[in-house]
């Protein structure tokens, strides 16, 4: 039988299953589904180069024609990629091995919205905005306000442990999920525990967010939400000095304040980014700190984190600043003024503990800009996703010439990348906070985890043994 013979054979099972419509193999869509926002397939693209393409895009509208197109790729061995909005950077979506892409966006039903528990179910397909504005119009809100909100679907947040701006409060993706529905490699259709806190063993929801459709395919998702604050101010503050506004920031979080945001600058970033958004021309380490509640709450709150912020010598810029930034907080991610090609870029966020993150910060800024000075590499960082033990750097590097060739270019993006996540490693951070794995990191996984990765690689082979699910993606082994 030839290719093109078994190509027809298996669209055709395809369209019995999720109908005629629902399937498409038109050359456009295929390279269209082929990237997403890491540089690598970018650079393939636009040098003139094949990406690697799907085979079949499907467009499922029911878990049970998920299930029952799962169990053709494992009667076929054919590769399954999970997509959800396409607004990874992570090449997390990239069909490395082609296949069926499963976009998931008509599993778009907000199923129940609990407004006793304040929880929200909803299929792993609805567009988060979307979600965020029915729940507004009922006084609640996800808090979860990622920078891709506008295309980002619900399951993505959690496939990829996302994060939002609010996250110092509300949390990240995996700290509100509750419960989950999952289609597993065989078909199988399975529920984690109905809540996250338990004493009932081992917990399944944990090992499904973060798995980026590697270990089966989130149908449906239930998740926290909080009513809509009575009142969100914010102030800015300046730092002469980088280390003090690290030491305010781990002040406020280890007096157990909660601030919805802090967003602390390093100098290159306030000169650099700032300068270009806000129009704010200051050197120094910048500051915004955002606090949301009732009015007395927020007073109080405010009022703890200002005398926090001067004792170490923080210039109180007012609020207008503040505010400004809020309501401009996305532009930095649009054009003209997100970095995009023909620059080379790279964002080497990692998380870790208040004691280790100032070494980080200078080891990371050292390796980019004396390892790589004759390509002319600037480093910049900001600090924007807090915890009670510590703190996410949100660090890029660019390149404003990089090679044009797309083979010399990947390869200095990846050795930049290789330097910079092994330096995190080495300095007791992680390879990544919340923009994922994908392909792009999924190399340096073994290196993460150590003696454990056995362990990673031998649930993702129980689970698929087959090896069907977004095979290349996370590190692990494709059988």
């Amino acid at each position: 039988m030839t290719d093109t013979l078994l190509f027809e054979i298996i669209r055709n099972e395809l369209m019995d299953i999720v109908g005629h419509d629902d399937v498409t193999v038109h050359e456009a869509e295929r390279i269209a589904y082929s990237t997403d926002y890491y540089f690598a397939p970018q650079v393939w693209i636009d040098r003139g180069q094949t990406p690697p393409k799907p085979d079949w895009i499907v467009f499922p509208e029911s878990v049970d024609e998920i299930s029952r197109l799962l169990k053709l790729a494992s009667r076929h061995r054919i590769p399954v990629i999970p997509y959800g909005g396409g607004t990874g950077s992570q090449g997390g979506g990239v069909p490395l091995y082609g296949g069926i892409l499963l976009d998931l966006k008509k599993l778009n039903r907000i199923i129940k919205i609990d407004e006793e528990s304040y929880t929200v179910t909803a299929q792993a397909g609805v567009n988060g905005q979307h979600l965020e504005w029915t729940l507004n119009k009922k006084g609640l809100t996800l808090a979860h306000y990622p920078a891709s909100a506008y295309g980002a679907t619900l399951g993505g947040y959690v496939a990829a442990r996302g994060t939002g701006t609010l996250s110092t409060k509300y949390g990240k993706a995996e700290d509100m999920v509750l419960s989950m529905e999952i289609v597993l490699p065989s078909g199988e259709v399975i529920r984690t525990l109905p809540v996250p806190n338990h004493a009932c063993g081992p917990g399944l929801l944990p090992l499904f967010v973060g798995s980026e459709g590697t270990l089966g395919v989130i149908t449906e998702v239930t998740i926290r939400l909080d009513p809509v604050p009575e009142e969100r101010r914010w102030r800015a503050y300046l730092f002469n000095d980088i280390r003090k506004g690290l030491e305010a920031g781990r002040r406020i979080m280890t007096k157990r304040l909660r601030p919805c945001t802090i967003r602390l600058y390093d100098q290159n970033s306030t000169q650099r980014l700032l300068k270009r958004v806000l129009n704010l021309d200051v050197q120094g380490a910048y500051m915004v700190v955002g606090s949301d509640g009732d009015k007395d709450f927020v007073d109080l709150e405010m009022n703890a984190i200002h005398e926090i912020c001067t004792n170490l010598e923080g210039e109180d810029l007012g609020s207008e600043l503040g505010e400004h930034w809020w309501k401009h907080r996305y532009d930095f991610y649009f054009p003209p003024l997100t970095y995009m090609l023909p620059q080379m870029f790279g964002t080497v966020e990692t998380t870790t503990t208040f004691d280790c993150i100032y070494d980080i910060y200078m080891a990371k800024k050292r390796v980019i800009e004396e390892d790589f000075k004759d390509w002319g590499a600037s480093y910049i960082a900001h600090f924007s996703h807090w915890f009670p033990w510590g703190v996410m750097v949100y660090d890029r590097f660019i390149i404003d010439k990089p090679p044009q060739d797309p083979h010399e270019a990947l390869q200095l993006h990846t050795e930049i990348w290789g330097k910079a996540a092994r330096t995190s490693i080495q300095h007791g951070g992680t390879l990544n906070d919340h923009h994922g794995i994908g392909f792009k990191l999924g190399w340096l996984m073994p290196e993460q985890y150590g003696t454990a990765w056995p362990v990673m690689q031998g649930i993702k082979d129980l689970l698929d043994p087959q090896g069907i699910m977004n095979p290349g993606k996370l590190g692990f082994t494709r059988r």
